[in-house]
């Protein structure tokens, strides 16, 4: 245990990357971070921490703000779930914590979007506290040093990945262990190619030993990823265009977005367009030209979303398959949160049309 840990924490202490959050123990910002860090590299996420933490310097700040205002502050991050989450674990730390990050482990698990791994990175760095973390990257260490050859998604490896985590810490310096762990994941055990000369763990590493670095963590082999295609309507009345708010459970909720969904077999696009509408706002609309059409990836599916321009014709709009509608000017496009596919459509909008200059400058600024 101890050769484990003493070269891994020098090592760390060494070659650690510079990161913002490493300079607090601030429980706030540690667990902003760890959120934000899920499934994002640390180079994406930095911005976006400077700026939510501008805009929510407390979990007072974050719990009084409107939800619309919090995704807006996490638009283009993505996995929006994290940005509903914290804002709900937000309010319940004001409301039930006196606005202070409880330090019993079973109160800060019991808050809402936290698991065992994040329940455990912040309090071993906020608070030195005894509790293992089992990331992507962790699983990659243990499983390459132990040669640990089931797949890791079944549940007895999860426990027994578990249960390795917990033998190897070190009475001291927790914190800075689970830490230096996930940065040699990052860094040095990485998927591919690893860097095993500069590895401080490279003596005892059995997959090393065995020449199968590559071979480990086992996994399932990746699915094909389904493709669809998505029409949606820009619906013009005047000028202004009718929006909706997606549900807030389920992909990119609470984000506003232009309405449409699913081409369903035997249907154009046009038709997909118009029935969607139709399903989601009980409103009629002419159909127009298309004037998008914009690939996008998410993490299990790929879709390219069609987008055309319609004519408001009749019917008072409801929510219906939406959590909420409205119209807006085209500049009020910028002040929402919107999905990364609709960007590249507001940015179409806004430079097909001429707005005043204070009103350019606000679209502008918006959208960095």
């Amino acid at each position: 245990m101890i050769l484990f840990s003493s070269p891994l924490l020098r090592w760390y202490h060494k070659n650690k990357r510079a990161m913002p959050w490493r300079d607090t123990r601030d429980p706030y910002r540690i667990l902003v971070s760890e959120i934000m860090l899920q499934q994002t590299q640390v180079q994406t996420v930095i911005p976006y921490y400077h700026r939510f933490l501008k805009a929510f310097p407390t979990f007072h700040a974050l719990a009084n703000a409107p939800l619309d205002r919090v995704l807006k502050q996490w638009e283009g991050l993505g996995y929006y779930s994290r940005a509903r989450n914290l804002h709900a674990l937000a309010k319940d730390v004001v409301k039930n914590h006196r606005g202070q990050l409880p330090r019993r482990y079973d109160e800060v698990l019991a808050l809402p979007g936290i698991g065992r791994y994040t329940a455990g990175a912040v309090l071993s760095i906020a608070f030195d506290q005894h509790f293992p973390v089992l990331d992507g990257n962790v699983q990659r260490v243990l499983t390459r040093c132990s040669l640990i050859e089931e797949n890791v998604k079944d549940s007895a490896t999860q426990k027994k990945l578990w249960a390795l985590a917990t033998q190897l810490l070190p009475k001291k310096e927790t914190g800075n262990y689970n830490q230096a762990l996930m940065e040699l994941g990052a860094t040095v055990c990485t998927p591919r190619a690893p860097s095993c000369s500069q590895c401080p763990l490279r003596r005892g590493c059995k997959a090393l030993k065995a020449g199968r670095q590559e071979e480990f963590p086992v996994k399932d082999k990746a699915k094909a990823v389904p493709q669809f295609k998505i029409g949606a309507g820009i619906i013009w009345n005047g000028n202004k265009i009718l929006i909706g708010q997606r549900p807030l459970k389920g992909l990119l909720g609470g984000l506003w977005e232009f309405p449409g969904g699913k081409l369903e077999p035997g249907e154009t696009l046009a038709q997909c367009v118009k029935r969607e509408i139709k399903e989601e706002l009980d409103v009629t609309v002419k159909v127009g030209k298309k004037v998008a059409e914009v690939p996008h990836a998410y993490s299990h599916f790929k879709i390219v979303l069609h987008a055309f321009d319609c004519v408001y014709q009749s019917g008072r709009p409801k929510a219906i398959g939406c959590r909420a509608w409205k119209w807006v000017t085209p500049h009020e496009l910028t002040t929402l949160a919107f999905p990364a596919a609709n960007q590249p459509i507001i940015a179409q909008l806004l430079g097909a049309i001429r707005l005043p200059k204070s009103q350019n400058a606000r679209a502008a600024v918006s959208s960095r």
